[in-house]
């Protein structure tokens, strides 16, 4: 394990305040620029002229072969085992919508095996990690860096987390962690907020905080130094994520853009989801919040493709090249633009208005010259858990039973039966990451075999 340098982005104080003794290790500069910037641009963002994503922009299930499919794998595959590929998870969030203090990514769904959402993103890495060394002449060890980025709230617990799980399997020098940065709760005048006399009141600065932190904690110089040339980043929450998703690096390589997406297809006009879009006409790609786009652009629809005209919704699945990174990190810094939030902020006043500075991570597609967007079907890779148990959507339950359901999927696919006591779209089987990445190497145990549902096929 290697816990990289710890990023110093901490807040400076209100105009009027003592700071000789809270300053010492504050960069009062770079936070007065960045508040200064995020509420002078906050009116600014445009939000009208917006234009949906051009058809050349995007590879759709229907037009995409098996025979691309399988170039795609097989290319990503060879990168993969030369070193090329690192995974880059975002993972500074509380399980607290859940119940739980925990780091979101401790939290277990209810499968049968029990497994934390850690644990079923490490397998992954450890089933890839195979399938790349048996594509290799001489089946060479293949090890893919893991970046883990944490916040203040999560870091230690982490770290204990995968001592005692003893990394899940893997080595433990290809797991880096490192911290995201805070920033300063301001008033609406944009006047610092104390939590105490002696301490400024500071949130997260949002997972779009990760291209800081990967530049200040040195993260982007190791990449380089193992040779890393694309970086596959994805949220903790997701259950269904395909982490170093060969086919998809191989789309990008091919594409040669500096950045890229998997997207899904909304399910209803009215969903609350960000979707992709031009700013301005023949402006650069961006995210588009629902509570940006009104009722009439969000039902209008494509006459050519029968698809809504604003249709392809973002959902943490990323692919950056590394070149694209170290050039972001810089203009993103310079730039110094954060997104306002208006929360209640506790301070040495009782809790009171105010202000949360923070970035998201798609706020670096507008400084891409090339993005490409790939489609993926929700049931296969999409399964969110942000909300606890009797909620209506996004819950461990729905998580949980997306991936069964996609599970007995690959074994009635591989040959086998499945019974079950209750029904099944409310059970199913669970596959072992170490046994099948997306389906493949099952023949073997489950044709003619019969599964009672819920139950779990290991990898051995």
């Amino acid at each position: 394990m290697h816990v990289l340098a710890k990023q110093n982005m901490h807040s400076s104080l209100e105009d009027g305040y003592d700071t000789s003794d809270l300053a010492l290790n504050l960069d009062l500069p770079r936070i007065d620029r960045i508040i200064k910037q995020s509420l002078y641009a906050q009116d600014l963002r445009p939000v009208s002229n917006l234009e949906p994503v051009p058809e050349a922009s995007i590879s759709t299930m229907e037009n995409r072969s098996s025979e691309q499919r399988e170039k795609w794998w097989n290319s990503g595959l060879k990168a993969i085992a030369d070193g090329k590929l690192a995974v880059l998870l975002l993972a500074g969030g509380q399980g607290t919508r859940l119940g739980s203090s925990d780091p979101k990514g401790c939290f277990n769904i209810g499968l049968p095996s029990g497994k934390s959402l850690f644990q079923l993103q490490a397998e992954r890495i450890l089933r890839i990690q195979t399938l790349a060394s048996l594509s290799t002449a001489n089946g060479r060890k293949v090890r893919i860096p893991w970046y883990i980025m944490t916040s203040p709230f999560t870091s230690e617990a982490t770290q204990k987390f995968f001592d005692k799980q003893k990394f899940f399997g893997l080595d433990q020098e290809q797991v880096i962690f490192f911290e995201q940065g805070t920033l300063p709760c301001v008033s609406k005048q944009g006047k610092f907020i104390l939590e105490t006399p002696f301490q400024v009141s500071r949130a997260p600065d949002g997972n779009g905080g990760v291209y800081a932190a990967l530049k200040m904690s040195k993260c982007l110089d190791d990449m380089g130094t193992k040779g890393v040339k694309y970086v596959d980043c994805f949220s903790v929450d997701n259950a269904l994520v395909r982490v170093a998703d060969p086919v998809f690096l191989g789309y990008v390589m091919e594409k040669s853009v500096s950045c890229a997406a998997k997207v899904v297809r909304k399910a209803y006009p009215q969903e609350k989801v960000g979707v992709f879009a031009r700013r301005g006409k023949g402006g650069p790609l961006a995210v588009i919040e629902y509570s940006e786009l009104d009722s009439a652009l969000a039902h209008s629809i494509n006459q050519e493709t029968g698809r809504l005209r604003f249709n392809w919704s973002n959902v943490c699945l990323h692919m950056f090249s590394l070149e694209f990174l170290n050039e972001v990190t810089e203009d993103l810094e310079r730039d110094s633009i954060h997104h306002v939030a208006e929360k209640k902020i506790t301070s040495i006043e009782g809790t009171v208005d105010g202000i949360k500075l923070e970035q998201f991570i798609f706020d670096v597609f507008p400084y891409s010259s090339s993005i490409a967007l790939f489609e993926v079907l929700r049931e296969e890779e999409f399964a969110p858990v942000k909300n606890a148990g009797g909620s209506t959507t996004d819950t461990p339950d729905t998580a949980r039973l997306l991936l069964l359901n996609l599970h007995t999927r690959w074994v009635v696919a591989a040959g086998g039966f499945v019974t079950h006591s209750i029904p099944l779209h409310l059970t199913g089987i669970e596959v072992s990451p170490l046994r099948s990445y997306g389906g493949e190497n099952l023949d073997d145990v489950c044709r003619n075999r019969t599964f009672h549902a819920p139950c779990e096929i290991r990898a051995s």
